[in-house]
């Protein structure tokens, strides 16, 4: 029948659950908001249409807000779930469906459609409605077989175009071009991604082309997992790209019926034994705020709703507690306006829908931030690195006003951490060990390496005999601008429990060009050869920023020390006097 006619199946008072994405049933849509129904109110996820001329015609439960939605005034309610849950919820009567407007493949010779590209909460829905009006679309991929509702379910079909709605990312933009490289470099080998909505997961997807032995658990898929296929990066086999709904394009919905894609109710695929089996497990989700204590808004953005729960909450939990998974928050350090997103507390209206006892890496264009496990402070020390240069100071002073961090406490970073010079090195024993850049967080590992070193090391380090590093003086060392001032570690053991096993620093003359050099290598690490990568690392940094030499003073008898500066390789110049020997290393 026609959709027109379908509609006035719906009774008034009916609660009218609306498929989703991609899959959103626009001609019965269309046909049920000209209808003007007394009574009805719509149910939804994640879908468009639902206005005329943006006005809302019908109330309206949702679950997450749309663009459509977003700013509208009129009858909308938006109820903060965790959307795994809401299939009980539905089955039990709490959020009752009366109707169900889906979209659907032509059904098979056993009499069954397919959900296609939009499973998600759609499938548990229909079941429970007391009548189903489905549009056949001849283009909708069979996705699964838990995908698929019986003919006899269905009261009414539409007949539409054989076309699949598509949804295009909006460019990614060049914020989100400069963070999707910081996520990715937190992907493994035989990571399993869950991957939420928004344009930096789906610009991540790109820089994975590399890794190998991936899979894909997520409760939605975009395009991106098209690159991940033909890159080779997602391992060969049947199953291994899992996901509740598509959000894309031709491109993505063309590679569904392959035996790799299998797209599944939301509730199976978020089934927490499920998840829980799951190694490697690595959870992207966008978020919209965080403040400085780490929690995290994913619901609100620049004062309107926006997004929702969704089930990225729980993902973000699983993957937190996956063997070898890591759960990470990303997000622009500013609003289009300039204002921060990272802010001294949430506002009145921005919900913490990931708490901050949760939250393990969060993800700007200026960086990355490790929290767990951490204090106050280091948070917000971690947290002030990784927002816009010019909010910083701010930031740092409504810190201190709340007690985060102590008065006086520094912060000399001005621009974004340079991933793009970090480097894992193999020493001549074979170990390797990650030399990067250092941040102001780093300062108690730099302490713990301090109280390592033996007196003697202290003073060849320092030329004084210290005993005790403050965490002020460490943070002198961590805290650098990487323009003047410049300090890599050399660490080994992953994020939360990494060890400091050296360090290089630089402070440069600006008159002359000169930077003066010191090195500390744990007495564990010696005679390895790190020395000598911290040297060849230090070089290739201040060649970079134009420095003409690097100068140290190194005592008579530190040989070890004179050794990695001979073998450099370099022009070098050492005159030795009162028991210090000045070495100039030209560059």
């Amino acid at each position: 029948m026609s959709a027109a006619e379908a509609v006035q199946l719906v009774q008034p008072g009916d609660r009218v659950w609306v498929g989703s994405a991609c899959g959103t049933p626009r001609a019965l849509l269309a046909a049920l908001n000209q209808a003007r129904l007394p009574g009805v109110k719509l149910v939804h996820f994640l879908a468009d249409g639902v206005t005329v001329d943006g006005e809302v015609r019908y109330p309206q439960e949702v679950f997450f807000v749309g663009s459509e939605l977003r700013g509208i005034a009129g009858p909308v309610d938006y109820l903060p779930v965790s959307l795994p849950e809401l299939p009980a919820l539905i089955a039990r009567g709490q959020h009752r469906i009366d109707v169900a407007l889906i979209q659907v493949s032509p059904p098979d010779e056993n009499g069954l459609c397919s959900l296609g590209v939009s499973v998600d909460v759609t499938h548990a829905a229909a079941l429970a409605a007391r009548t189903v009006l489905a549009e056949i679309n001849p283009a909708m991929p069979r996705t699964g077989p838990t995908t698929v509702l019986p003919v006899s379910r269905i009261a009414a079909f539409v007949e539409v175009d054989p076309v699949v709605r598509e949804y295009v990312h909006e460019p990614a933009g060049e914020t989100a071009e400069r963070i999707a490289p910081y996520v990715a470099r937190l992907v493994p080998d035989g990571a399993t991604l869950q991957l939420g909505l928004g344009r930096i997961p789906d610009d991540m997807q790109r820089h994975l082309s590399g890794r190998r032995g991936l899979r894909v658990h997520s409760d939605v898929i975009t395009d991106g997992v098209v690159d991940l296929l033909d890159s080779g990066a997602v391992r060969p086999g049947p199953g291994a790209v899992v996901a509740s709904m598509a959000v894309g394009t031709a491109r993505l919905f063309d590679r569904l019926d392959a035996s790799r894609v299998v797209l599944e109710p939301l509730e199976d695929v978020c089934r927490l034994g499920r998840l829980a089996a799951i190694e490697r497990l690595v959870s992207v989700t966008q978020a919209f705020a965080v403040d400085l204590t780490g929690q995290v808004c994913t619901d609100t953005d620049d004062g309107q709703r926006y997004g929702g729960v969704a089930s990225q909450s729980l993902m973000h939990w699983m993957a937190a507690h996956s063997r070898g998974g890591r759960a990470v928050v990303c997000l622009a350090s500013t609003f289009p306006d300039g204002s921060s997103r990272i802010r001294p507390a949430l506002l009145a209206d921005e919900a913490a829908t990931i708490g901050r006892a949760d939250v393990h890496y969060v993800v700007t264009e200026y960086g990355t931030a490790y929290l767990f496990g951490r204090s106050l402070r280091e948070r917000a020390v971690a947290l002030i690195e990784l927002a816009h240069p010019s909010v910083r100071a701010a930031l740092l002073n409504a810190a201190a006003e709340a007690g985060l961090v102590p008065e006086g406490q520094s912060l000399r970073s001005r621009g974004a951490y340079p991933g793009d010079e970090e480097r894992t090195v193999t020493l001549t024993d074979g170990a390797t060990v990650l030399v990067r850049p250092a941040r102001t967080g780093d300062a108690p590992a730099l302490q713990d390496l301090f109280y390592r070193m033996p007196p003697a090391d202290v003073f060849t380090r320092f030329f004084r005999h210290l005993t005790t590093l403050p965490l002020s003086t460490a943070e002198h060392l961590t805290s650098v601008s990487f323009e003047d001032e410049v300090t890599f570690l050399a660490v080994v053991g992953d994020w939360g429990s990494e060890q400091v096993v050296g360090t290089v620093s630089y402070y440069l003359d600006p008159t002359s060009g000169q930077a003066d050099v010191a090195f500390m290598v744990d007495p564990d690490w010696k005679g390895r050869g790190l020395g000598s990568a911290l040297r060849d690392v230090v070089v290739d940094a201040a060649r970079r920023r134009g420095v003409v030499a690097l100068t140290a003073d190194v005592l008579v008898e530190n040989r070890a020390m004179l050794a990695v500066f001979r073998a450099s390789g370099l022009p070098l110049t050492a005159r030795s006097s009162h028991g210090v020997t000045e070495v100039v290393l030209t560059l």
